[in-house]
This record gives structure tokens, C-alpha cells and sequence, in this order.
């Protein structure tokens, strides 16, 4: 073994049966932030700290493997985190699974452990799934520092009491439940950027489709942790201790992290994570005046609401760069919306929010589901319909999922639904895709109508005639490039 480290956080390959060939050149390629989050936070406690994101380098398990006999970890973590907050760690459980194999199969006596928002959600199974040694549940800033100061400890102890820690002892799994959350999330450092292989990392291709050959460089940050609200279909709550909650960074520390991702690594496009940024009217005004003091010239792309915008704000959002919001509108029917819990809004407020955004000159990302458990051919129609009367610059067409960790997982465990047994079948854009089926639907037919919607919106004359109108010729052509992608589907 080779020179001894404290921690080893892994962001493990092989996204391509959750993403295809999309990929090769549609999808972002996203830092893993939670990674470097922890990396910062853990470092600055004084411990030694490397990161492998091997999605960016496209590392294969055996590279890891070597790595970690080079480093010589006290502790190896893994993380399935996805570039979606809410929705792309299950299905990141697949490669961190292979690799906890590959690991334990070669270094059997390597310490491991996994975090991410689906082993929050389910500890237990997860532990009795995984060769995992350990399972950080919730935010696990200080589990992870409590854990390397027992591993580094002379003590022989195989008992931890340290919170959000789960592990077996003699067989049986060891719970100490939520780890704490930090309170002032200002405490933090900076993400560790510079553990990070930067020049890796790629821009959505709606998010620069004014300069699609400027992509790159890319940075993805939070500027608060968590969400008030409670959609039934979010799984959210389970980064964090199973509540809705928000907890905001101050703006100043915000603009410090962007000085820095702006003067040192140069970039331009920067997404913000949050699940919802557009929440406290003072606190994003704050952000955006500091911005509009440094005339950065960012493109910068955030998720909001369709009840939390206003005209000021969104003008004072569009000067400070923030050229793209994303809308959860979800469905164009107000009882599917409602049998998920999402929003306080009608139909004229959805269309009021998109033409007040579109006139403050912001581009819009809508977002729909189809499949929600109240969903049949007609209200899935609606949506479509809805989704190509509002002709947004880019439309995401998500299927319905019980993600592990949602309100919606638990309905569908104590009903005794018939829920997929490979976590790969909770991809979205994968061959294996498999989305909840409904009282109306099967899963192939809504698995199917969403590919048409997809091809269907995105390749008609007007949502093409808008996009040469906003972004030129260059933007059409790279589109019909898009849809001459087929997604393989097995269960369409």
C-alpha cells in the first residue's frame, strides 16, 4: 500500500446506462458538489483529503482500485449523488454498487462507506445490499469527521455512537439514525475546487445555446440547502434529517465562492443547485446586486417557482445574469398536481409566470411529469398540449418515479405497488427505464408518450422558429442533431 490518507471520496463511473449516449454530447457533465463539499469541510478539520470524480474522468473500477492502494485510505466514501437534487441518486446506486464489489473483491479490508440522498432514504436495505461498511444518513458533515477520528484512534471499538452513522456488528444493523445538520451553513468552506478535475466539466446544451461551443468552463454551487416545501414525488428531505426545511447562505459568502470560480478557474456558466432558489425575495435581490456591482457577465441558470416570482424580481435577476430559470410546473391538470401536493397555482398563474419571465427577457426550462398516480391518456395530452402553447426554450418530459426517500416511495411500499427491483430502472433517459404505472396508464404507455412529447415539442415548426429567433441557426441545427438520438427502451 502506498502513502496513508484520511478520506478518499469517490464520485464513481459508468453514467452511461443512466444517460445513454446523450452523454457523448447533450448532457452536462456536473462537478460532484457534494463531494467537494464534504472534502473542504473535512480538510479544513485537519485531515489529509483526495477526490476521484471518475464520471468526469471516465476512470474504470480497476483505476480506482489502484488509486486506493496508492492512497491508502483510513476511510473510502462513496457517493450516489446525481446532478438532479432530487432525483438521480438512485440510479447512481448501480455504479457505486459495482465499485463497493470491485473494492472489497481486490482490498477486502478497506474501510467504506456510502452517502447520497437513496442511502439516506434506505439505510437498512442499503447496508444489507451493499458491501458497505458504513452508511452515512442525512447531511453527514460531522458524521464523517467523527467517524475518521474513531477509525484514527488507537481504540479497537467496533461500537460508534457518533449520529447518522449505520453499520452491522455481529450481523445486525447498528442505527444512530439522523447525522446532525449544520446549523449556519456559512460554517462551510468553499466547495474544494481545486481537488476537482475542472476542466472536465460541461454546461447543459440548452443552458449555452446562444454559444454552444462555450460550455466549458462550468461550475455548479448551492446558495441554500434544503426546501419547505413537501411534493410528494421529491425525495429532498432525505439529504438532509426527513423534514422540509431551507437553510440560506449569506449573500456575501455566495458572491465570495463566484469571485473565486470566476478569477481563478474563469468560468462564465454556473449553475445554481438549489432546489428552489427564487424563495426569499431580500436574500436574492442581495445576491444579484453584488453580481450586478461586479459585471461578471455570467450565465448562470437557477430552479424557482411559479407562485415565488415577481416583476422586480425577475428584472433584477436578468441583469445579474441569471439567463435561465427552470419551472417545476409538472402537469396541466390541477388534480394530478394536487394528489402530489405541488403548488398553489391555476392555470392562468402558470401562464402569467411564463410571460412575465419571457418579458424580463429570461429563458425558461419548463419541466413536466407524466405519470403522476392521478394521470390518464387525457390529462397526460393536456400537458403536451399546455407544454407547446407556452413554447419554453427548452422542455424537460420526466416520468413518474417512487424515489426512494419521497412520500410517494412510501405510498407505493404500503399499497404493495409492484416496484422496480434494479435501481437502474430509475433512470429517466437509460434502456431500462421503468416508471410507476397508474390506475389508467401501464408503464410502457407512458413510458412511450413520453418519448413522442419529447420528439414531438422539440421538433415542431413553431418551438423551431422561436429558437432561431432567440438563438440563430447554429441553435436549430445542434437541436435536430438532439433528436436524432432514439433512447433505447426496454419496456416501452
Amino acid at each position: 500500500m502506498g502513502k496513508n490518507i484520511d478520506l478518499l471520496l469517490i464520485n464513481p463511473g459508468g453514467d452511461k446506462k443512466v444517460y445513454g449516449d446523450l452523454r457523448l454530447s447533450i448532457s452536462a457533465i456536473e462537478p460532484p458538489v457534494w463531494a467537494g463539499l464534504i472534502a473542504a469541510f473535512v480538510h479544513e478539520k485537519g485531515f489529509s483529503v483526495k477526490v476521484i470524480d471518475a464520471e468526469a474522468e471516465n476512470y474504470s473500477d480497476e483505476y480506482v482500485v489502484d488509486k486506493i492502494v496508492e492512497y491508502s485510505p483510513t476511510l473510502t466514501a462513496i457517493g450516489a449523488v446525481g446532478s438532479n437534487p432530487s432525483a438521480s441518486s438512485t440510479p447512481k446506486m448501480v455504479s457505486a454498487g459495482r465499485l463497493l464489489n470491485t473494492i472489497k473483491s481486490k482490498l477486502p479490508h478497506i474501510n467504506t462507506a456510502l452517502y447520497g440522498i437513496h442511502p439516506s432514504a434506505l439505510a437498512e436495505k442499503t447496508l444489507n445490499e451493499e458491501k458497505a461498511d458504513f452508511i452515512f444518513k442525512g447531511e453527514c458533515f460531522y458524521t464523517v469527521v467523527k467517524l475518521l477520528e474513531e477509525l484514527n484512534s488507537n481504540s479497537n471499538t467496533k461500537n460508534y455512537n457518533i449520529a447518522g452513522l449505520w453499520y452491522k456488528s455481529n450481523g445486525k444493523v447498528v442505527s444512530n439514525k439522523w447525522g446532525a445538520l449544520v446549523k449556519d451553513i456559512d460554517e462551510l468552506p468553499f466547495v474544494a475546487w481545486d481537488m476537482l478535475p475542472m476542466n472536465k466539466y460541461r454546461a447543459h446544451n440548452w443552458h449555452c445555446f446562444k454559444n454552444l461551443d462555450e460550455r466549458q468552463p462550468y461550475a455548479v454551487l448551492y446558495t441554500s440547502f434544503g426546501c419547505p416545501f413537501n411534493c410528494a414525488f421529491c425525495n429532498i428531505k432525505a439529504n438532509y434529517n426527513g423534514k422540509p426545511g431551507v437553510r440560506f447562505r449569506s449573500p456575501e459568502k455566495v458572491i465570495e465562492e463566484i469571485d473565486l470560480l470566476v478569477k481563478k478557474y474563469k468560468v462564465k456558466n454556473i449553475k445554481f443547485a438549489d432546489e428552489i432558489f427564487v424563495l426569499k425575495e431580500s436574500w436574492v435581490i442581495k445576491i444579484c446586486d453584488l453580481l450586478i456591482q461586479r459585471g461578471y457577465d455570467l450565465n448562470i441558470w437557477a430552479y424557482t417557482r411559479i407562485d415565488t416570482i415577481n416583476e422586480r424580481l425577475l428584472k433584477k435577476m436578468k441583469k445579474a445574469g441569471i439567463n435561465w430559470l427552470a419551472f417545476g410546473i409538472e402537469s396541466a391538470s390541477k388534480k394530478v398536481r394536487d394528489g402530489v401536493t405541488k403548488g398553489r397555482f391555476n392555470q392562468d398563474t402558470i401562464k402569467e409566470a411564463i410571460e412575465m419571465t419571457h418579458k424580463a427577457g429570461i429563458h425558461i426550462v419548463a419541466n413536466f411529469i407524466f405519470g403522476l398516480p392521478d394521470d390518464n391518456a387525457q390529462t397526460m395530452q393536456e400537458t403536451l398540449d399546455m407544454a407547446t402553447d407556452l413554447n419554453c426554450e427548452y422542455t424537460n418530459f420526466y416520468v413518474a418515479m417512487a424515489y426512494p426517500g419521497s412520500q410517494l416511495y412510501k405510498d407505493m411500499v404500503q399499497q404493495g405497488a409492484n416496484l422496480p427491483k434494479d435501481w437502474l430502472c430509475y433512470s429517466q433517459f437509460g434502456e431500462e427505464t421503468l416508471p410507476l404505472s397508474t390506475k389508467y396508464l401501464s408503464s410502457s404507455e407512458i413510458l412511450r408518450f413520453r418519448d413522442k412529447a419529447f420528439e414531438q415539442y422539440h421538433g415542431s415548426p413553431g418551438y423551431m422558429r422561436m429558437i432561431g429567433e432567440k438563438f440563430g441557426t447554429d441553435a436549430v441545427e445542434h437541436i435536430k442533431e438532439v433528436l436524432k438520438y432514439k433512447i433505447s427502451r426496454k419496456y416501452a
